[in-house]
């Protein structure tokens, strides 16, 4: 039993590092805790607790899970501070003997977060010493699954369908943090969605460590999840937050294409356009096999927005290879590439593989992608100008701009003299302007107008 009256009247701030998956984690935890009494404390307001989130794809993120927690730690003298996420997974030693944390909770221990941190609490002796209590568990034994639908501040329902991965790729440790592949049932998933709706929520993003992977736990498929979800009443659109292309079949593209919610907007990662490289990272895939995804994506959904991850500098990648990457890229029909620069990861078998990419080479090759990645978004918002779209608005801060996103995931922005609170959350019909003046949206044009 949770003792809910210690919580009555505490305030409690929330940091998030890292992944979709991890900010719908921590928005259902504030939800929860919300529910037992605990405020979210605003900005400069001291807080009682410090809920902290992390994430450790690369050693850039574990810096700056560590700079959060120490200043949590110090913005906020006295609070209970529970760590959780991955880097909370792969280093508990570490992150325990950071001054000030009090319980650091792995992966499996997630789905009881909140009875870990009100035991902890209710407990809490009057006198912190230096080194927190931990409970985490070996890859193998990772087996809970915590179930989150949850749209925090944000406009967009973000649902938790699929955790952990089966693949292990050589320069991936997302395994070692999440444990293996696992999933909720498709009934309950409906059940969630179903609760969004009646919340008021419109669109909902699919979120998971590998998403078409979903089933191995249930025996079901994504397919399936995908038709039940499009059935639910009062969710107007879906988005898919990222798919192995090896599992991205052609089924689920047709049934995209025609469906009632499922948006034309996929996000596709590749990490390297070089089959040499491909096959040093072990994935699952070939570049003709992404190639062909990607124009069967095209020939039904011809307005389809599509995002693609990419890593640079991995090891073994030689100029050679980026430049086969570079021109894989610049031939494809996508929209976006999300750019980041390979870093090694401890205890992963990319480290033995003997050719090392200079910091320099790998700052030079992120720096080319991304102004490949402007140029193509650029001209697909370009084709788009002058057209009639449906957009989701999004609550601005009163005197900003509002945004939204049409159903390509276009984002589109509404002058502050026109945005008014109640678009927020709404479908409108606009007319697509030229773009805004820092170029990341295109002007909206109210039909009415």
């Amino acid at each position: 039993m949770i003792d809910t009256s210690a919580f009555q009247g505490k305030h409690a701030a929330y940091f998030t590092l890292g992944c979709k998956l991890n900010f719908s984690e921590t928005s259902t935890f504030a939800k929860i805790l919300q529910q037992m009494g605990v405020q979210t404390a605003k900005k400069g307001e001291p807080a009682d607790i410090c809920l902290i989130n992390t994430c450790s794809v690369t050693e850039v993120a574990d810096h700056k899970c560590r700079q959060a927690i120490h200043r949590l730690v110090r913005e906020n003298p006295g609070a209970f501070v529970v760590v959780t996420g991955c880097y909370a997974q792969l280093e508990p030693q570490k992150v325990a003997h950071i001054d000030g944390v009090d319980l650091v909770l792995g992966s499996n221990e997630k789905a009881s977060l909140i009875q870990f941190l009100s035991d902890a609490f209710v407990n809490r002796s009057s006198k912190r010493d230096n080194t927190a209590s931990y409970r985490t568990e070996k890859t193998k034994d990772i087996k809970t699954f915590a179930p989150s639908c949850s749209r925090g501040n944000r406009t967009r329902y973000f649902l938790k369908v699929q955790d952990g991965c089966d693949y292990f790729c050589t320069y991936c440790t997302i395994p070692y943090a999440r444990g293996f592949s696992r999933n909720p049932s498709i009934a309950s998933l409906v059940v969630q969605a179903e609760e969004a709706a009646r919340e008021g929520g419109k669109e909902i993003v699919l979120t998971g460590v590998n998403i078409g992977d979903f089933g191995k736990t249930t025996g079901e498929h994504f397919i399936d999840l995908v038709k039940a979800l499009d059935e639910v009443k009062g969710i107007s659109r879906y988005r898919i937050s990222s798919l192995e292309p090896d599992l991205l079949s052609d089924e689920l593209i047709d049934y995209c294409a025609q469906s009632r919610a499922f948006m034309p907007h996929f996000h596709i990662p590749l990490q390297s356009g070089s089959d040499t490289v491909l096959k040093l990272m072990h994935r699952h895939y070939d570049r003709q096999l992404f190639a062909d995804k990607i124009n069967r994506i095209k020939e039904v959904m011809p307005d389809a927005f599509i995002g693609v991850d990419v890593m640079v500098g991995c090891r073994g990648e030689t100029p050679e290879c980026f430049e086969e990457t570079y021109s894989f890229l610049q031939q494809l029909e996508i929209t976006q590439l999300h750019v980041f620069p390979y870093s090694e990861r401890p205890g992963t078998s990319a480290l033995s593989i003997p050719y090392v990419v200079s910091d320099q080479d790998k700052r030079q090759r992120s720096q080319r992608l991304l102004e490949l990645s402007d140029q193509k978004t650029r001209n697909f918002y370009q084709c788009h100008i002058g057209q009639q779209a449906e957009v989701l608005f999004e609550k601005a801060t009163r005197g900003r701009a509002m945004h939204g996103f049409t159903k390509n995931y276009i984002r589109v922005e509404l002058p502050p003299a026109e945005a008014h609170e109640e678009y927020d959350n709404q479908l409108m019909q606009v007319r697509l302007g030229d773009f805004n003046h820092d170029q990341t949206a295109l002007k909206a044009i109210l039909n009415n107008g």
